[in-house]
């Protein structure tokens, strides 16, 4: 069988939420959205094997998640880097040398559908890149530095992007090595692949994989959690 390595991302202290608790180790019907985003790839059979990397402070937390949720795909806790890229560079290095496919994913969006990951996963297969994301709804302008609209982007071209986001191993470390090599900080690791001239291909997801980052997610959130009746 064909499989894939995860990569998740949890090591941002998410001050946006406006709670002590860093956002993924807040509880969602019971149990930290961290947990719940971990089960979603351990339970699929595809996934060889995840890293999980976090705040240097909460190695120690995670590693008992683990242990007491039977997460036994996750083969790494890690500490994470000053930033996002950072952590994801330290988990590329720490995949299994066998993993030739990879998978970025955010520790707090624990509603992807498995057949989104195996779409985006698939996508990746044959374009060496492949995201997950959605049209967005509302029109987007683009303003100046005093506030004022400066132009309006055709809608139809405008897609939020979400994850995860799949890769040839040998495409994302490349892609990883040239970013640290100019010194160049990305908002994704797409955005780094795109920075090597490869091509990405957009995937459609679900407007239900949100990421939990504001106080007025978690109703949605809770939401979204008591009324999956349809197989995630």
């Amino acid at each position: 069988m064909e499989t894939f390595g995860v990569i998740i991302v949890a090591a941002g202290k998410g001050s946006r939420m406006g709670t002590k608790e860093s956002k993924q180790y807040l509880k969602l019907g019971g149990k930290p959205i961290l947990v719940h985003t971990l089960e979603r790839f351990q339970q699929m059979t595809e996934t060889h094997s995840i890293v999980l990397v976090v705040g240097p402070q909460e190695v120690e937390r995670c590693k008992s998640y683990v242990k007491d949720y039977g997460l036994t795909k996750v083969v790494r806790v890690l500490p994470g880097g000053r930033e996002r890229q950072d952590s994801v560079y330290e988990g590329l290095k720490a995949l299994p040398a066998s993993v030739q496919m990879i998978l970025v994913h955010d520790g707090v969006r624990p509603f992807v559908r498995d057949k989104q990951i195996r779409a985006c996963w698939q996508a990746a297969e044959k374009a060496g890149a492949a995201v997950l994301a959605v049209p967005v709804k509302d029109t987007i302008k683009v303003i100046d530095e005093s506030g004022y609209i400066r132009s309006t982007p055709d809608r139809k071209s405008l897609w939020a992007i979400q994850t995860p986001q799949a890769f040839c191993r040998s495409l994302l470390e490349k892609a990883h090595d040239k970013a640290k090599q100019d010194n160049f900080t990305g908002t994704d690791d797409a955005m780094l692949v795109e920075r090597l001239g490869a091509q990405v291909l957009v995937v459609e997801g679900d407007y239900r994989n949100i990421k939990i980052t504001t106080p007025e997610d978690l109703p949605w959130a809770e939401c979204i959690l008591q009324n999956k009746g349809e197989e995630l």
